[in-house]
């Protein structure tokens, strides 16, 4: 049963008050489904109805089937892999830009998409103080907005093999060397996969906070060039997954200025929000993001208040990407495109159509301001502040690593007494991975788990817009309470063993 206007507008004021009633009751979910897998599939007819249905009753079962298989991502007591935005300003920005869809692949489509991304990423960019060779108004750099980081970085490492061989046109594709580190996302692995490229996990040590130093970058490319390897392209981290680790990345650009035709591309697809507030500059490496990289990435998506999927993408030198991605067949010219008086977007990424993102990153900032942005960005940390002062002062809790921004990873690491030294890292891992189970069953509090250079242990992230000091103290002492647990069990199975 098609929908009319009318019944569109019916539904829809539906459709808000549900979502509405949904937010005034996230607290009290689960943080986490309770489903078991396949249980859709249970409830759902094996094909679609032969005839169609009234809307009310698709609502319903939304309601009934779907909203049961949700994690929570909003939900105050979610600490889990990183915040995802979800804001109202955000939610209407989206629900504006799919009612009048528009492919946006070059200006002609529709002119205000193209002209909103392009003031929109400038508005971003001196926000977060990226130097003015980044802005779209410059005419050299730019910058467009991205489905993920993991897009974001593909399409770099497109642009950086592009770049290189043209300067290098006698070098063959299987000598070429992605860079990462160990603690690099698994989007520069991922690129490496889709090209068909060669990558190398540079090492980085708990010393150095798992950031990645200069030295390492120059003996690795010492070793990699002498026995005829290519490395073209370097994916630097502002806030690594596992610990929030920050790459040095002032060293890092000293080495590649004697190696300069190697692109340095930075990964800041959580952290780089909090160059929204000068105070974390410095931290989270501004100065050396504008003097050094080629690309620079961060999502709003994530800590940024905009709604999935917002990654936004900055490059050095628009020419970069146009070069490696330009295809203009006869049906997709216009004279505006042929005169160079405007971007064509679908030159900057890898797909031709693209949605019309800007729309509610310009809602959401406008409606927070920047001022109210920053408010966000320290709300996180300070929270997260609070809870690391908490761990450390609670043995047998333990950092792993110092506190990154609104990230902290820790672990139990009590005394064991009676175990031999060289067997201790083994039982602490085999005691913290007990730990973790009883945490992960837990419906009223999300973190997840993670390993650092062999050591395991447990991440928690603030950043979701309703969390409060109340929340962290009540998941602190669900975690509190799951230790006690999982250290009477190694205590008693020690003591049966005996």
């Amino acid at each position: 049963m098609v929908m009319d206007i009318e019944a569109f507008r019916k539904a829809g004021y539906q459709a808000i008050d549900r979502i509405c009633d949904y937010y005034y009751s996230l607290e009290q979910k689960p943080v986490a489904s309770q489903v078991h897998p396949g249980y859709l599939r249970e409830l759902l007819p094996a094909a679609a109805p032969e005839e169609g249905e009234d809307f009310q009753a698709i609502a319903d079962d939304y309601q009934k089937l779907i909203v049961p298989g949700l994690t929570h991502w909003q939900h105050p007591n979610f600490y889990a892999y990183f915040p995802t935005a979800c804001t109202f300003e955000g939610m209407l920005g989206d629900l504006y830009a799919t009612s009048a869809t528009n492919p946006g692949f070059n200006w002609a489509c529709s002119p205000a998409c193209t002209e909103l991304e392009a003031v929109v990423m400038d508005w971003a960019a001196q926000l977060f103080g990226l130097a003015g060779h980044f802005l779209n108004s410059s005419e050299i750099g730019g910058g467009v907005i991205q489905t993920t980081a993991s897009d974001s970085a593909l399409v770099a490492i497109v642009a950086a093999r592009a770049r290189y061989t043209a300067a290098h046109p006698d070098v063959r594709l299987e000598d070429l060397v992605i860079y990462t580190t160990t603690q690099t996302h698994s989007l520069g692995v991922k690129a490496a996969l889709v090209l068909g490229l060669a990558c190398r996990a540079l090492e980085v040590s708990a010393d150095d906070r798992f950031a990645l130093r200069g030295a390492a970058l120059r003996a690795a490319l010492d070793a990699d060039k002498a026995r005829g390897k290519h490395p073209f392209v370097l994916v630097g981290t502002v806030g690594t997954t596992s610990s929030g680790a920050v790459d040095r990345l002032d060293e890092i650009g000293e080495v590649l200025k004697e190696h300069p035709d190697v692109w340095l591309h930075v990964d800041a697809a959580w952290a780089g929000v909090t160059l929204a507030c000068p105070e974390y500059r410095a931290p989270a490496q501004l100065a050396s993001i504008n003097a050094h990289a080629d690309s620079f990435c961060t999502n709003f998506h994530k800590w940024g208040l905009v709604n999935f999927d917002a990654s936004t993408l900055w490059v050095r030198n628009r020419r970069h990407l146009t070069d490696a991605l330009d295809v203009t067949p006869e049906f997709l010219r216009t004279k505006q495109g042929d005169a160079g008086t405007v971007i064509d977007y679908r030159n900057w990424h890898l797909s031709l159509g693209r949605r019309f993102r800007s729309l509610k990153v310009w809602f959401v900032l406008r409606s927070y301001g920047a001022a109210g942005f920053r408010e966000h960005i320290r709300k996180g940390i300070a929270l997260n502040a609070h809870f690391a002062a908490l761990v450390r002062a609670a043995p047998p809790f333990a950092l792993v690593t110092e506190p990154s921004f609104a990230l902290s990873v820790f672990r139990l690491a009590p005394p064991l007494p009676g175990v031999a030294d060289g067997e201790r890292e083994a039982a602490l891992d085999a005691l913290n991975r007990a730990y973790y189970a009883r945490l992960a069953a837990r419906p009223d509090v999300l973190l997840t788990q993670t390993v650092l250079n062999g050591t395991f242990c447990i991440r928690f992230a603030v950043g979701a817009a309703r969390t409060t000091q109340d929340h962290v103290e009540r998941a602190w002492g669900a975690i509190q309470e799951e230790a006690r647990a999982a250290l009477a069990e190694w205590e008693a199975a020690r003591a049966d063993g005996a």
